[in-house]
């Protein structure tokens, strides 16, 4: 599934193409997504795409009457291809931009999503309990330690709860509890605020360079010209049970956290 470097790195490559043109016509091949894409979608045509914006997964494209709110679900891909160029078998949605190139929208398995919203933006359903934003100041030592007080969730669920903070997926909240050396079970209410601040810089930083890389590179994951991210061969533990710790060679453990995969050090973390 694309992470949050993921979304943001084709928010980075899109922009460039899209700001600033009028919407000539959208195309809907498949409405059936993760929600039906809604007709009122179709009144993106003739607007101008004023920015494009992310909310934690979500990439908002903004015209002066509304938002067109996409997601990628766990295989959708934006593509910026010249008009004419024939849709294949998984292109559900276009946007034709005046200036003859097409937004294209992949999604094989069609967990994404493609909706609409009149402003403001935080109004959709899908945006309204959203927590901060990971790399925004908001999400601090002293906002963490304090949502953590008295949660016994361990804190690799903790932090991929999108109402506590939007964003931190699998990978990354693997990277994150091992370079702040804090084990992925221990209950969040359990750790010191000491801790905790570790962990938010390491968020942070862990992010901030995926972005710089261009991403994690996913089997089903392209950035907006086609490219795959930069950033798989970076990682530390994820994907990597057995291998020895990159800190102190002892073979890294996994097991299930919340059904998703978790590696990490019996030694390192704690």
């Amino acid at each position: 599934m694309p992470e949050l470097p993921e979304v943001e790195v084709s928010r980075m490559g899109i922009t460039p193409h899209v700001v600033g043109q009028t919407v000539t016509r959208i195309i809907v091949r498949n409405p059936k997504l993760r929600w039906p894409v809604p007709e009122a979608i179709c009144q993106i045509e003739g607007q101008v795409i004023r920015r494009v914006s992310r909310r934690a997964k979500y990439l908002l494209l903004e015209t002066d009457i509304g938002y067109a709110i996409v997601h990628l679900g766990m295989s959708g891909s934006l593509r910026i291809l010249p008009s004419g160029i024939p849709a294949e078998k998984h292109d559900h949605v276009d946007l034709v931009l005046a200036s003859g190139e097409v937004l294209r929208y992949n999604d094989p398995r069609r967990f994404g999503a493609w909706l609409w919203q009149q402003p403001p933006e935080e109004m959709h359903q899908v945006l309204g309990k959203l927590g901060p934003e990971p790399l925004d100041a908001a999400f601090s030592a002293d906002y963490l330690f304090e949502k953590a007080q008295g949660k016994r969730t361990a804190i690799k669920q903790f932090i991929m709860d999108n109402q506590v903070v939007v964003g931190v997926g699998n990978i990354y909240a693997n990277e994150s509890l091992f370079s702040a050396g804090i084990h992925p079970k221990r209950a969040a209410g359990q750790i010191s605020r000491a801790r905790l601040a570790a962990l938010v810089d390491q968020i942070k930083a862990v992010l901030a360079f995926a972005i710089e890389q261009g991403g994690t590179t996913l089997k089903d994951f392209k950035n907006a010209e086609g490219k795959p991210g930069y950033f798989a061969q970076e990682l530390l533990v994820y994907g990597k049970a057995g291998q020895p710790c990159p800190r102190c060679d002892k073979p890294l453990s996994e097991m299930k956290i919340g059904q998703r995969s978790t590696v990490y050090c019996t030694d390192c973390q704690t």
